[in-house]
């Protein structure tokens, strides 16, 4: 079905050639070379479950491209978006924890560029409320991890009240390994379904999260991010902010079982693995700050 829908779409240019892209754990993607070069043909509806809006996501992406942070988005149309093909190397989770200095500068130029560039009604992204939403789904839906919901909720409520206040950024609020594109020794990123305005704190921790970064490693991407290193209230709120965001992803991926079948997605596991992370995070944020208020 999806080759169908590719070679109807009335971008290309001659025959082509089309191959899936494996890794996607929402959206289907693949590459299509026509008379014109290589493309990326991305499928999506919009995921009122998951806040996602695709003239949203489409926005972003063409701010991110004119702001010099992704590849251009060639064509769009219902449920469809074509973008150029970037002959780069995903990074994985050890890139992540290895250049936590290169993530600091790219997360720093990205909030202060994108701004200037992003059209149209904007999208906002606030964990704290993302959280509070999938908590009244996953109860509606009575599902297998709601017995747990009464304790997430309560956390990410102390979670919140230990923000600081930061400028309004736009962020990219998906910072998982796959997102990064390295070509040519240029970083790049990709997907842009949950861009919107919010705090610079929740692209640092989700990094920091989803990279599996130490503390030492978190120092450098705060300091390379702020030119200059971070003080107490900024490190206590950052450690907050990342058990947010790694119960935000354990949370996305109770959601999407009840809703999404991605092809080799494991959202159990998914799940599982971040409800540990963030168990962890937890642990660490209570040693180092104390309790939680």
């Amino acid at each position: 079905m999806s080759l169908e829908r590719i070679r109807a779409l009335p971008c290309w240019q001659g025959e082509i050639e089309a191959l899936p892209l494996k890794g996607g754990l929402s959206n289907e993607s693949w590459k299509v070379t026509d008379g014109r070069g290589a493309h990326v043909v991305r499928f999506g509806v919009d995921f009122p479950f998951h806040h996602v809006f695709r003239d949203r996501e489409l926005a972003a992406a063409r701010a991110a491209h004119a702001a010099g942070f992704a590849p251009e988005v060639e064509w769009a149309g219902e449920g469809a978006m074509v973008s150029a093909f970037l002959d780069a190397r995903t990074w994985t989770e050890t890139d992540m924890r290895a250049n936590p200095d290169r993530i600091g500068r790219l997360l720093a130029d990205f909030h202060g560029r994108m701004l200037t560039h992003l059209e149209g009604p904007g999208a906002v992204f606030w964990v704290f409320h993302v959280i509070r939403d999938y908590g009244r789904t996953l109860a509606a839906h009575r599902s297998r991890f709601a017995a747990e919901l009464p304790r997430l909720l309560a956390v990410n409520a102390a979670l919140e009240a230990a923000q600081i206040p930061l400028p309004i950024i736009v962020g990219h609020h998906d910072l998982l390994p796959g997102n990064f594109l390295e070509a040519d020794g240029r970083l790049w990123l990709i997907d842009f379904e949950y861009a919107g305005f919010g705090t610079a704190m929740f692209d640092l921790a989700s990094a920091a999260g989803n990279g599996g970064m130490a503390l030492v490693q978190e120092g450098t991407m705060i300091e390379a991010y702020l030119g200059a290193a971070p003080d107490a209230a900024f490190l206590k709120s950052f450690a907050a902010m990342k058990c947010a965001a790694l119960m935000r992803e354990a949370m996305w991926a109770m959601v999407s079982e009840i809703f999404l079948a991605a092809p080799g997605a494991d959202y159990d596991t998914h799940a599982r693995d971040y409800l540990g992370r963030f168990e962890t995070a937890l642990g660490d944020y209570r040693q180092r700050h104390g309790a939680l208020d």
